[in-house]
């Protein structure tokens, strides 16, 4: 048996995997985010730690023989956090999060020294560890001080399981301090921080051994011996691994809190400017290329709140057939926005707003928002060397018909969704940590899961659609 541990935004998702890959059973439990100031996000990593105990002793009650077979374990988790511990191992400040802008200055100051994009591969952004930990040298200077070890969100998760620092590649791709191409730390780039490389955790494979659980943790959980604890992989990568999305060509769209364009490649390309990330894969030998929007589901939920409605309510109100476009745009910039415009001062705004407007004009113009800026986002991939003609849809708005529909008209490209079954990252990270402990081919493993249903383009509404995401493009420039 083995588990796969998905630390998300909102709440840590476990799941008990056999060794066919099977899925027999997930727990999961509630996290939330503190927004102390505009820009701010922070999470306290002791929830986390509460979370995913939670999470394995409603297995170990449910599935007592099962739990006691756990021989790996995989982790996947939000990327770019800033978690610091002391010399002893304690956590000196709450986490700032993936979706935390606070530090756009400090970005912008890294961005302009050239050797973060030509080692990184990718612009500095504000949601990026390194600036962060700039941000606390210099507003929390006795907090950096003190600082010992900083490690990405999963990453703690496998201190307090293991006791050992580390992390992988993926992950570590997002902090702007790895040489992308050479998959290690950097000097240099450490050094611009104020740090060293004894700041850091040793590095690691995606798929391979980094530690083995504690064993007063495995017996807490009716686990028999010590299970391997995998690399694993930043949630994206994660998502990847368990979609089958490992070969150059293959990609998916994610429709979670922030929205993602995820492409496999098997070469190191970058092109920083497009604001496309260029990031180690979880495999070896491998990268990938993503555009990230900060708010896709986020957005409807913020829409469906203020209207005080459930969203999938909301969408069940457009009907089980795609509407053409109306005037009414929305700009998605609810936390500012990543892919392409690097930009965490712009705000999310309606336009064209009439006294016409119904609450369903703007519920669809929530949607087309969301995938006006995915197209952005696909133009960058393209401009980077990143061709996508299919696209899996992962994240909990891929259940919508209506969206995916859209999203396909609007890139004008198929969108596969899965038949029912957990494809997602905690899924990829029970693979990793079966790969951990086997050492299993990648190629035999990471297969792509049966697809449930296929949405191509509507050709009747796509001029349409491509007249008003034309619109959309120029509101850009005029709100900011």
């Amino acid at each position: 048996m083995y588990i796969g541990i998905d630390l998300g935004t909102s709440g840590i998702k476990t799941v008990l995997m056999t060794d066919t890959q099977s899925i027999i059973a997930s727990a999961h439990a509630d996290l939330t985010v503190q927004r102390l100031h505009q820009g701010w996000s922070e999470q306290h990593p002791s929830d986390w730690v509460a979370a995913v105990d939670k999470t394995l002793r409603k297995l170990a009650a449910s599935h007592p023989s099962d739990m006691a077979r756990v021989q790996g374990i995989g982790l996947s988790g939000h990327m770019h956090g800033a978690t610091l511990l002391d010399a002893d191992g304690m956590v000196l400040r709450p986490c700032m999060m993936w979706n935390d802008t606070r530090a756009h200055q400090e970005a912008s100051e890294l961005d302009a020294i050239p050797a973060f994009r030509a080692l990184t591969g990718n612009i500095v952004f504000p949601g990026f560890t390194a600036p962060k930990v700039l941000w606390v040298a210099r507003n929390e200077p006795d907090t950096f001080a003190r600082c010992a070890k900083i490690l990405l969100p999963k990453d703690y998760l496998r201190y307090w399981l293991t006791g050992v620092y580390a992390s992988e590649m993926s992950d570590a791709a997002g902090t702007s301090w790895l040489d992308v191409a050479q998959r290690d730390w950097s000097d240099t780039l450490l050094s611009e921080t104020g740090l060293t490389r004894d700041h850091m955790p040793n590095l690691v494979e995606g798929s391979a051994v980094s530690g083995t659980v504690l064993p007063d943790l495995a017996a807490s959980w009716g686990i028999q011996g010590t299970p391997v604890v995998a690399g694993g992989a930043g949630d994206n990568a994660a998502t990847a691994i368990g979609a089958g999305i490992v070969q150059s060509g293959q990609g998916f769209v994610s429709l979670g809190t922030s929205g993602v364009l995820f492409a496999a490649t098997d070469a190191y390309r970058a092109k920083p400017e497009t604001a496309v990330h260029a990031f180690c894969h979880a495999l070896p030998d491998r990268w990938h290329h993503m555009g990230v929007i900060l708010s896709a589901a986020d957005a409807l939920n913020w829409h469906a709140r203020i209207m005080g409605r459930s969203a999938p309510d909301l969408v069940a109100d457009l009907g089980g057939n795609l509407l053409a476009p109306t005037s009414v745009r929305f700009l998605p910039y609810l936390s500012g926005e990543r892919t392409p415009h690097n930009d965490a001062h712009v705000r999310g705004s309606f336009h064209g707003l009439s006294h016409d407007t119904t609450a369903t004009h703007m519920t669809q113009a929530v949607l087309e928002g969301v995938a006006f800026a995915l197209c952005d986002t696909q133009a960058a991939l393209a401009d980077i060397g990143s061709q996508i003609t299919t696209l899996i849809a992962m994240g909990g708005g891929s259940n919508s018909d209506y969206w995916l529909s859209l999203i396909a008209t609007v890139l004008g490209c198929d969108v596969l969704r899965p038949t029912d079954g957990d494809f997602g990252a905690s899924f990829g990270a029970a693979r990793l940590g079966l790969m951990a402990h086997t050492g299993a081919n990648a190629t035999e493993i990471c297969t792509m899961p049966s697809i449930g249903k296929r949405f191509t383009p509507n050709d009747t509404l796509r001029p349409a659609f491509q007249d008003a995401y034309a619109d959309y493009k120029s509101l850009y420039q005029s709100h900011k």
